[in-house]
């Protein structure tokens, strides 16, 4: 069955590739990737093997492509994307040596790509379970490892309907877990070879924040006042710290919303009653900025950055799909806040747990925790530390893994 509908999908993202340049771009990539193997693998290098669904799963893994590149310079690294949301944006990453993507999970396709490299182990980054690959690798004898993997009793390995695809997790030398109910998941289906050790993305937003940059505009731009921070944002999400904002004009606010398109910023902009805007790419070093009250980032690559520089961060998307990444504000010792789709996000739960991240249901809470920073400036510094606090102590998947993987 698992094999019926991998060709069925396939048939179905080459109907597909015809009208979407997203799918084609995957499905061009796919077929193309044997081809970059053969041009690309040196014969005599020993090569580990990365895979990454897309951008979020190799920000997971980068730390430990980079810390295993630091200790053992005697491996190679490839590193496999399936989506192009992270192929198209790391396709020059300068930490791997052979970057394509990874063709659909066809028996024909994973001996094709397997003969191609002869990888000497593999991780696979969170949620990937190729059943092909994993079994041939396994009859191959080739270590795999699953990195930040974290399970939930919904996923379809612990329904009875089921068992038979969950036979794929027994393909694994070893899995790198978040959490004890993942642990205790897996051992109640046979799988026993599994440690705790966290994300691996608690060691990667320690990277961001010391490789962070310093932007003059945005110093500029805040000078010494009290600084909100809405990064990612979506409509939802601007309908209710927007007005709450525009009440409150002693605060400035720099909004960074996750679709940076024209419509977007002039709709966002038109809710800004009262308020003067700046736009980021608009400014220069010298711009004076002194009446400005509202900078839009409407370009991407430094929301990392510029969270350095506020007091209080939202966080977008808990009204929609799902919240966004909460670590690289929590990381600068911020209080986080944000909507309530973020119950499949463990570093939520565990920045609600120690009151460093705060969940809304409506604006009447946004009002309500924002109150309480408002009114006092010991309730902002306590908040952000035992968020920065949380993040430290969650650090250190990357050395357990490297300690514990025989190399």
């Amino acid at each position: 069955m698992y094999n019926l509908g991998i060709y069925l999908y396939l048939i179905g993202v080459a109907i597909v590739s015809c009208f979407s340049e997203k799918v084609r771009k995957m499905w061009c990539g796919e077929r193309d990737a044997i081809r970059v193997l053969k041009e690309k693998v040196d014969p005599q290098a020993k090569y580990v093997w990365f895979h990454a669904a897309s951008l979020g799963e190799f920000e997971q893994g980068r730390p430990l492509m980079e810390q295993l590149r630091k200790e053992h310079p005697e491996y190679k690294i490839l590193l496999t994307f399936f989506s192009p949301s992270g192929y198209e944006v790391r396709k020059n990453y300068e930490g791997a040596d052979i970057i394509c993507y990874l063709p659909l999970d066809t028996i024909t396709n994973a001996r094709r790509f397997l003969r191609a490299v002869h990888p000497v182990m593999a991780f696979f980054i969170k949620y990937e379970f190729w059943y092909n690959y994993l079994h041939i690798l396994k009859h191959r004898q080739v270590p795999v490892y699953s990195v930040s993997s974290i399970f939930r009793p919904g996923q379809i390995f612990f329904k009875w309907y089921g068992r038979q695809y969950a036979h794929v997790l027994k393909c694994f030398t070893h899995f790198y877990v978040q959490n004890e109910v993942s642990k205790d998941l897996l051992a109640k289906i046979g799988v026993h070879d599994v440690t705790i050790v966290g994300d691996t993305r608690f060691d990667r937003v320690l990277q961001i924040k010391e490789a962070a940059k310093r932007l003059p505009v945005v110093e500029n731009f805040v000078s010494g006042h009290k600084v909100f921070i809405a990064g990612s944002s979506w409509q939802p999400d601007e309908d209710i710290f927007i007005p709450y904002m525009n009440a409150h004009p002693d605060w400035k606010m720099i909004l960074a919303p996750h679709v940076i398109g024209e419509d977007h910023l002039q709709q966002i902009i038109s809710k800004l009653e009262g308020r003067k805007v700046v736009r980021y790419t608009g400014l220069k070093e010298d711009t004076d900025l002194s009446g400005a009250d509202v900078l839009i980032i409407d370009c991407f690559g430094l929301l990392s950055s510029i969270y350095h520089y506020g007091d209080v961060a939202y966080i977008g998307g808990g009204f929609g799909v799902g919240i966004h990444n909460t670590l690289e504000a929590a990381v600068w010792n911020m209080p986080v806040i944000f909507g309530p789709n973020n119950q499949r996000f463990q570093e939520a739960q565990g920045l609600k747990a120690c009151d460093g991240g705060f969940e809304i249901k409506d604006a009447a809470d946004f009002d309500a925790v924002m109150q309480r920073f408002l009114s006092s400036d010991t309730a902002i510094a306590e908040a952000g530390r035992k968020a920065g606090a949380y993040v430290e102590q969650m650090t250190g998947a990357t050395k357990k893994i490297l300690a514990d993987v025989k190399l």
